[in-house]
């Protein structure tokens, strides 16, 4: 290992993944300390001057960001450790706004010649007065994270007044198509693709890969490598790195997919977002893909950590 260094580990935070930015705030810094540095944590409350305060009196070598959602993932923090010239993990300012934003990621990856889904950007207001695009098709708020206000439209179904009634994330709603088949994931160290996970929510509470599924205990299974045929494996793991560099990524990220197989001579392939802080937990799906390719929890922890850079 290289020499020790003081690392904070910004974790908690103000958003709707609280718990889960916890919990890996938490397993990264002892895979930290088991490595040898000296490592302390900090929960990044809404008093700005109280974090700016702290951090200054840590001093840290490296700031290892495990926040997740907004203010954590959307460039905030970010422009933050900016400001005060330190060195921190994952993504800066620009890959992260533009990645959180998911019609500003939307509009990189066109530009990239990416395969995403037909849809637009709509005030949420005009989805009770009707559909606006055929049926399924699924809304997504512009700027969550871990499929946070996610709702899937289908034939039939009444549910256009209830999402706008219960709807809490702003203005503006992106619709996209409903791409039927499989949800796979890979992530990217680097320029290093991993692998493919192959995403099952299971029981019957689960409609799609939403937030339960994606951190409670059993509430979705993994299946690495995926089953699915090389070509359109090799195909998800190029659009991954080719998503990571659109955005402009550092250290690791992690693109999610739909697999349309439903006609399984015409395979069909499509990018949902870029995740610029992945999840670290004990389920989290790139720790698990580090460890497949043999790098083990500590080991990818201090690979973030040396790819940490300060961008003053």
């Amino acid at each position: 290992m290289s020499t020790p260094k003081r690392i904070t580990v910004l974790m908690g935070g103000m958003s709707s993944e609280r718990t889960v930015s916890l919990s890996s705030g938490q397993g990264v810094a002892e895979a930290l300390r088991s490595l040898g540095h000296t490592v302390s944590t900090l929960d990044a409350g809404a008093d700005l001057g109280a974090l700016v305060a702290q951090l200054g009196a840590q001093k840290p070598d490296v700031v290892f960001n495990a926040l997740h959602g907004r203010f954590g993932e959307d460039g905030c923090i970010q422009g933050i450790l900016d400001w005060m010239g330190l060195t921190y993990t994952h993504s800066g300012v620009r890959a992260s706004a533009t990645a959180m934003n998911k019609a500003a990621a939307r509009a990189a990856f066109i530009s990239a010649d990416l395969p995403v889904a037909e849809g637009r950007v709509i005030d949420i207001a005009e989805l009770e007065a009707g559909d606006p695009l055929p049926t399924p098709y699924v809304v997504k708020p512009v700027s969550e994270g871990s499929s946070v206000g996610v709702s899937i439209v289908r034939p039939g179904t009444n549910v256009r007044a209830r999402i706008v009634r219960e709807w809490t994330f702003g203005p503006q709603a992106l619709v996209e198509e409903f791409i039927p088949g499989r949800e796979i994931t890979v992530g990217v160290m680097g320029e290093r693709a991993l692998t493919v996970t192959d995403i099952t929510p299971t029981g019957t509470t689960h409609d799609f890969y939403d937030y339960d599924a994606k951190y409670n205990a059993g509430g979705s299974r993994h299946e690495l490598p995926a089953r699915i045929a090389p070509d359109v494996a090799q195909q998800a793991l190029d659009v991954a790195v080719a998503a990571h560099g659109a955005l402009g990524c550092s250290g690791a990220s992690r693109s999610d997919f739909r697999l349309d197989d439903t006609d399984p001579t015409a395979p069909r392939l499509i990018l949902l977002e870029v995740n610029t802080q992945p999840g670290m937990t004990a389920t989290s799906l790139l720790p698990e893909q580090a460890a497949y390719c043999g790098i083990s929890y500590p080991e990818l922890c201090h690979w973030l950590v040396e790819q940490a850079t300060c961008r003053q």
